[in-house]
């Protein structure tokens, strides 16, 4: 067995002739058994969108009849029988991908457009050659290929392709639009997007709505674009998106295909590593592991952050930009293994990012760097409760929102030593970096007198960089309630509480933070440690007076 990870190989034909392969073919079954005639599916990128469509590609395509003659040997569409398989290399099909639409101007995303429509023109070519087209016709399919065609013709260019390979074969084609909203992800974000909405509405609908030659469609993509703005009309659409069942389990693996994978590749141990780092998404019904981060750590055999590093992170400065200080606190909470809730519809227009939080939640769960772990209908959407899925998107939740918490004040770096020195007990060496961060960051409005700012920005440190412990805060514990409580996660390592104080002037910063001790000796705020079995504990008492602060221990 060839246990060779297909690492950015998203052509069937390859990975099938020389790569490990995870048989997915049911999903052709699901279509031949029925279909909508246009089918969107929504996924987070690198969940095998491409690699989907390519396999679409090479069983229905006549043209590929030869190419896929073996190809499908021994997976479950073959297993089905005849009845199936019978439709391998029966029906014209036009295959493309938008993926590479990723330009800074509407111009070059055109021109951009233009050479994926040449190329389908170029797979067809023959036609030139058969009566079935008139002499304007060819004309016409002529300026597709020479790229001298107008704006209004390349809208209707894939109607007309299709009503020309129907009269070829006297068969209804199939049309594969891959990753048919990066043009408009990528207009929303170099701000020509109106343009651009404008634009591929006209062609979507010209493409889909109404096509007598069309057999069916099938679009993948990452979000749901709002039908009144880009499926108009469209009364023949299904959408599957991440939270229906339909064909949940097509994209991305499922828990017993990692299972299979461990098993061939002789990594079984590895399955409750695999479960924590990339498992968490969940499909419909069906629980989900990340299809990218999983082969790249078949390929690597150990777990890393794969899956964050293939494309920036935008989504997660939008969630920290605007209205930021009413996020710190559903941040907190989603770092802590909480959920949020949020009113998801699915029909996104793109300027409701920014304007209210579900339309950014929405995003952020569309995208897969949140989960839904629980659904209720109401109008117009559903209430979702959501969570970080795994340690692999804590982990870029958390190097976003440090790389922001640093961008004025020092390094990451500098955060994750100062923090360190809490449970290691360097009291001054801490207080010292402390008081220049405060001095870069706070500004003295935010820090008038204000201990819950104070408690809220440490607690924040704190959760984000202390790998090895948990943090909690406010919660009861011998006689009263302590501010912020650090736990180890392993045996043998210090557990640390902290108490905080406001002074009214800086002569009183020394009384106060000593005061703050004291409160944790007299309420017995180890309490829960001595329940934990923790038996040494670090105590802070920390005084705030404006921009200027005291510690001891």
């Amino acid at each position: 067995m060839n246990t060779q990870m297909p690492i950015g190989v998203d052509d069937f034909k390859e990975v099938r002739e020389n790569y490990y392969f995870v048989d997915k073919t049911h999903f052709i079954q699901s279509l031949i058994d029925g279909h909508s005639k246009v089918t969107l599916l929504t996924r987070p990128r690198r969940f095998g969108k491409t690699l989907t469509m390519s396999m679409l590609d090479y069983f229905f395509s006549l043209e590929r009849e030869s190419e896929s003659l073996h190809l499908f040997d021994g997976l479950q569409i073959a297993k089905a029988g005849t009845d199936y398989m019978k439709h391998r290399g029966q029906y014209p099909v036009l295959f493309m991908t938008f993926k590479g639409i990723q330009n800074d101007t509407w111009d070059l995303a055109f021109n951009a457009f233009q050479l994926v429509i040449q190329k389908e023109f170029q797979q067809h070519r023959y036609l030139l050659d058969t009566p079935e087209l008139a002499p304007e016709e060819k004309q016409l399919y002529s300026r597709f290929l020479d790229n001298t065609a107008t704006l209004a013709e390349y809208q209707i260019s894939l109607l007309y392709l299709c009503e020309y390979l129907y009269r070829y074969y006297k068969i209804r084609p199939i049309i594969l639009i891959d990753e048919y909203d990066a043009p408009i992800q990528n207009a929303y974000n170099h701000s020509f997007y109106d343009t651009a909405i404008s634009y591929f509405r006209t062609f979507y609908n010209n493409t889909l709505k109404g096509n007598e030659f069309l057999n069916f469609a099938i679009l993948t993509g990452v979000l749901r674009i709002a039908k009144e703005s880009i499926f108009s009309g469209l009364n023949n659409l299904r959408v599957c998106s991440i939270l229906d069942n339909a064909y949940a389990d097509v994209m991305g693996f499922t828990e017993e295909e990692v299972s299979q994978i461990a098993k061939d590749t002789g990594e079984e141990q590895a399955l409750p590593t695999l479960k924590k780092w990339y498992d968490g998404y969940r499909f419909g019904n069906i629980d989900i592991y990340n299809p990218w981060s999983i082969i790249n750590f078949f390929a690597e055999r150990t777990a890393d952050d794969y899956w964050v590093n293939t494309s920036s992170n935008d989504i997660i400065q939008h969630m920290m930009q605007g209205n930021a200080k009413s996020q710190e606190k559903n941040l907190l909470i989603l770092l802590h293994d909480g959920t949020v809730a949020a009113i998801i519809r699915e029909g996104l227009i793109y300027k409701d990012i920014t304007r209210n939080k579900d339309g950014l939640y929405t995003l952020l769960l569309m995208t897969g760097y949140l989960t839904a772990v629980q659904t209720t209908p109401v109008p117009n959407g559903r209430l979702c409760q959501l969570k970080i899925p795994n340690e692999e998107l804590t982990h870029v939740f958390q190097s976003e929102i440090l790389n922001r918490l640093c961008a004025d004040s020092g390094d990451v770096s500098d955060l994750y030593m100062m923090i360190n020195h809490l449970p290691s007990g360097q009291v001054t060496a801490f207080s010292e970096e402390l008081q220049t961060y405060i001095k870069q960051l706070v500004s003295v409005y935010d820090a008038a007198n204000k201990e819950s700012f104070y408690h809220g920005l440490v607690l924040g440190m704190t959760a984000l960089v202390l790998n090895d412990y948990y943090v909690e805060s406010n919660r009861e514990s011998g006689y009263g309630r302590f501010d912020i409580a650090i736990f180890p996660r392993k045996p043998n390592l210090p557990g640390v509480i902290l108490e905080f104080k406001v002074a009214p002037t800086e002569k009183d910063l020394k009384d106060k933070a000593r005061e703050a001790l004291q409160q944790i000796e007299k309420q017995q705020y180890i309490a829960e440690f001595k329940q934990k079995q923790i038996p040494s504990v670090l105590k802070y008492g920390i005084s705030f007076c404006g921009k200027k602060i005291y510690v001891t221990r």
